[in-house]
């Protein structure tokens, strides 16, 4: 097992893409979301938010309706009629009881890079293509069906398990964030305590989703590459909030806003 503690600004300025002169908006990535609900729409809203502050060249946002008419509110370069995407971004804000399945199950069989959260971390199982989980504590004890304290106690173990388990590139949430892939784990810890908040895991969910979209040729190539990119988005979640926090409270929306800064100076560096 490979050990990359902590993960840094360093290793994350390789993984963050920068375009050229001859990219337009179809090869700097596009990508494919579904999330949010009529019960939670505001974090289709966030998620949509985070992943356009991180950096792709198309969002497509299929989620329902009511989520659909406020994403275009906030963001109407979201674009909401179907077509082709390079990576999916599936489940934040959806409750697993009550989400319409029959999308995600689509998406999941289109073999692309998928970035499960939230109301879709069970369907993991019917993805072919390449799957990265974003739970917290309580979500991956419940994916597993093991005990919350069990997975709370030695988080960085459990994160292992699931990975080898499901098959899939595991990033567990928490103060210290845990990454998990074949052959590579990884602790990020970068947050400050005042991310503690409601929205935090759709804003992740949708940098990680703009990060996957930008780079599909390097997780084709590198079965560690997915591992690198949920770490470099939990590097990127942290820094933004903290440069959004000066040392107090603030919003999700003041942390999407931060985003662009905190990606400059990582480039700068």
């Amino acid at each position: 097992m490979t050990y990359f503690s902590p993960w840094t600004a360093h290793e994350a300025s390789a993984l963050i893409s920068v375009p050229t002169v001859g990219d337009d908006k179809y090869s700097r990535g596009v990508l494919g979301v579904l999330t949010g609900s009529d019960q939670y729409p505001g974090a289709a809203v966030l998620s949509v938010e985070a992943a356009l502050h991180t950096g792709v060249g198309m969002l497509r946002y299929l989620g329902p309706e009511r989520a659909a008419s406020l994403v275009l509110q906030r963001r109407p370069e979201a674009v909401t009629s179907p077509g082709r995407v390079q990576a999916w971004l599936l489940g934040s804000g959806m409750d697993p009881v009550d989400r319409d399945t029959e999308p995600m199950l689509t998406a999941l069989a289109e073999g692309l890079p998928t970035v499960l959260d939230g109301g879709a971390l069970d369907l993991h199982e019917h993805a072919s293509g390449p799957v990265v989980l974003t739970p917290h504590y309580r979500e991956l004890a419940r994916v597993l069906d093991v005990e919350v304290d069990a997975v709370a106690s030695a988080p960085l173990e459990w994160a292992r398990r699931a990975s080898e388990q499901l098959n899939v590139t595991v990033l567990l949430k928490g103060h210290t964030t845990h990454v998990a892939g074949p052959g590579i784990s990884i602790g990020v810890s970068s947050a400050p305590t005042w991310l503690a908040t409601a929205g935090a895991g759709d804003a992740l969910g949708g940098i990680l989703g703009a990060l996957v979209a930008t780079h599909t040729d390097l997780i084709a190539a590198d079965d560690t590459a997915l591992a690198r990119l949920a770490a470099t988005a939990a590097l990127l979640h942290g820094l933004a909030a903290e440069r959004a926090s000066g040392g107090g409270p603030f919003t999700i929306l003041d942390l999407c806003a931060a985003l662009p800064a905190t990606i400059a100076s990582i480039i700068a560096a």
